[in-house]
């Protein structure tokens, strides 16, 4: 027969204190206070940004009473927008595809094709969407073309990322099945890699393509096409009501591509 355990065991020690969230806290309100002080950040003046909030008063105020009489000249550039989103992820997603395989350890050929195509979708990343409106805002001039392109670079460094590493993570094991039945690297890829992501890779895209309805407003304003230029025409006379007109229907646009994306998704699971 065991005997009970002795009450008069010795108690565990008491762990110490920690002084990491102090000293986090600490050094979080020091590097916002340099951030902020003139001598060392931004130079935040409080009374000017009080005047500004009042002063902002009034343009809230048109913003909240929109001119719904300027709503049916903005339809067009509304249609220009979404098909650029369209294009843009057709194409860019379709790109993004072969360059994610690439980027992948266990689909890439060889360790330099490897590196070169990580390097390659890091300096995609690095660059800003509105960047590439520009430089394509130059080359090829003012219009919806030079959004298209911008959009696509910025679909392939967003989809074949996300996608990459999906393929880091999947069950090698039909990979190697595939492989010991003599299948090539083409063929593994597509019947034993492709069946795994493909649900991750079409909600990816998906993703991208509300994204391109946002972006391509942005990018609007250099000239590429879209609404955004119409934006930033009625920005430039201080068109308050009209663009908060273009403000609610781009929310409305978004709202009911994710809506749609969002089902869609449902039903790929």
């Amino acid at each position: 027969m065991s005997s009970a355990p002795s009450r008069t065991a010795a108690r565990p020690a008491k762990p110490r204190p920690s002084f990491a969230v102090p000293i986090g806290l600490i050094a979080f309100l020091a590097i916002s206070w340099a951030s902020l002080s003139e001598a060392f950040g931004i130079g935040l003046d409080l009374g000017a940004l009080a005047d500004s909030i009042t002063r902002g008063g009034g343009i809230l105020g048109e913003l909240l009473a929109p001119n719904w009489s300027f709503l049916p000249r903005t339809l067009p550039a509304m249609l220009e927008t979404f098909q650029m989103a369209v294009i843009a992820a057709v194409v860019g997603c379709g790109i993004a595809l072969p360059v994610a395989f690439l980027a992948s350890r266990i689909t890439a050929p060889n360790l330099p094709t490897f590196i070169a195509d990580r390097a390659l979708l890091s300096v995609i990343r690095a660059i800003p969407d509105i960047l590439y409106a520009l430089v394509f805002v130059a080359a090829v001039g003012i219009g919806p073309l030079a959004g298209i392109m911008a959009l696509v670079l910025f679909n392939v460094g967003v989809v074949a990322k996300l996608l990459s590493e999906t393929v880091d993570g999947i069950d090698t094991g039909p990979l190697e099945a595939g492989r010991a039945g003599g299948a090539n690297r083409t063929q593994t890829v597509r019947w034993a890699v492709l069946p795994q992501v493909l649900p991750n890779y079409v909600a990816y895209s998906l993703y991208t393509f509300e994204l391109n309805i946002r972006a391509s407003t942005v990018i609007g304003i250099t000239g590429a096409g879209g609404i955004g230029n119409q934006l930033f025409t009625q920005y430039r006379f201080f068109n308050w009501e009209n663009v908060s007109v273009i403000v609610v229907e781009l929310f409305v646009l978004v709202f009911l591509i994710e809506y749609v994306s969002i089902w869609l998704r449902r039903r790929l699971v």
